[in-house]
């Protein structure tokens, strides 16, 4: 199947392009020694776990569901190959129900909290697990997300070094690593000055660690990302404490691999004037932004279009929407250099992430296909959806 051929809407991942930001990742690996896991709650393609974790070191969970994915379409597979993959978790709480299961699938447990460690620490480490616990450095490096911004003021997210200080013997003695998380899309300065921090206020705790987790959030794979300075950052805490380290970006593994193929349904005309004369045109298509790709309106996110351009940079801008009920579902203004048709395909990139992990049904829209695209550019449709996918949520 070509791609014209796909039915709309459509995620269409590229093979190809998911083996280039694999193989950037695993240059950083070989050139230090760090450890670097897919965060499933960024890109859940398992269709490509076996591609991901055969050169990866495994992924990370944040729930059973995660966690289960990734034991079961990673690294069990992977392991009656003889390849060994690591599977980790982190939840702000864990639910009792859950925890039997969460040692069953997973190596690595971190906890956010003294008191999720003294809760389910022992147990943890009675069968055998990697213990952790979160920490909050009070560092943001963030400008304008106050919404990933896991240090900002009134956070749940992470052990501070007040609270820190008030760990048992016995607490301490269960724990293997210390894991941090504050970065989001950042590049590896912001890393540098969170470790900084970290250093200042628990330096004196990593003496007595095995391993450290950097989180996520590294755009590693972004065209411009300064990779010396992120190795700089892992042989800092390798030479000067001794210890392994992690990174689990979610974003770096797919950034920029993906696309969402969608069709124009209608055009027409607002009542708005553009700055350059003319009309702000309105297209619907059949994607939603609410439904379909949720940053736009959560983060806000501009997604790429292919040959289009900003409002009034080209000769025709269209407002372009999705077919719900919500008033502001709103893809964003794009310009073109022609007057869009009904029929007529658009082809929105950077779609591999945050979208099939965040979509949802809302007024009863179809799910868009899952399709992957081989590195001969033939594609195949890897899952549809349809009536019974809406009506099994409700």
């Amino acid at each position: 199947m070509k791609k014209n051929d796909l039915p709309t809407p459509c995620y269409l991942v590229d093979r190809g392009l998911i083996e280039k930001n694999l193989e950037i990742l695993q240059g950083v690996m070989e050139r230090t020694g760090a450890k670097i896991l897919l965060a499933q709650k960024a890109f859940s393609m398992y269709e490509l776990y076996p591609l991901i974790g055969s050169v990866l070191c495994g992924a990370t969970a944040s729930g059973l569901y995660e966690a289960r994915l990734g034991a079961e379409e990673m690294v069990r597979p992977l392991e009656k190959q003889g390849i060994k993959c690591e599977n980790h978790i982190f939840s702000p709480a864990y639910r009792e129900e859950d925890f039997e299961d969460i040692l069953k699938y997973c190596d690595h447990i971190v906890f956010n909290s003294l008191k999720q460690l003294e809760k389910f620490g022992k147990r943890a480490k009675a069968a055998g697990k990697q213990i952790g616990l979160r920490i909050n450095p009070e560092c943001s490096t963030q400008e304008g997300h106050a919404i990933y911004d896991p240090c900002a003021p009134g956070s749940r997210l992470g052990v501070k070094k007040a609270q820190f200080e008030e760990i048992t013997e016995e607490l301490s003695g269960l724990l293997d690593g210390l894991h941090f998380h504050t970065l989001c899309e950042q590049d590896s300065d912001a890393l540098e000055q969170t470790l900084d921090a970290v250093e200042e206020k628990f330096g004196c705790y990593l003496k007595n660690m095995k391993w450290i987790n950097f989180g996520g959030g590294h755009h590693i794979t972004r065209d411009g990302y300064d990779i010396p300075r992120l190795e700089s950052c892992i042989r800092r805490m390798q030479d000067k404490y001794g210890l392994q380290v992690y990174l689990e970006p979610g974003e770096a593994v797919a950034l920029n691999a993906g696309f969402l193929i969608t069709k124009v349904l209608e055009t027409g005309e607002s009542d708005l004037d553009l700055e350059g004369g003319g009309r702000l045109g309105i297209a619907i298509l059949d994607t939603s932004a609410a439904c379909h790709m949720p940053d736009v309106l959560e983060m806000p996110y501009r997604p790429p279009l292919q040959n289009s351009g900003f409002s009034g940079e080209k000769a025709h801008t269209y407002r372009l929407g999705g077919p719900t009920c919500l008033a502001g579902d709103i893809l964003g203004d794009y310009s073109f250099d022609h007057e869009l048709q009904e029929g007529e395909r658009l082809v929105f990139e950077d779609m591999a992430i945050y979208s099939m992990v965040k979509n949802n049904t809302f007024n009863g829209m179809p799910l868009p296909v899952i399709a992957l695209q081989e590195k001969d550019g033939e594609c195949r449709i890897v899952k549809q959806f349809g009536y019974d996918t809406f009506k099994d949520r409700l």
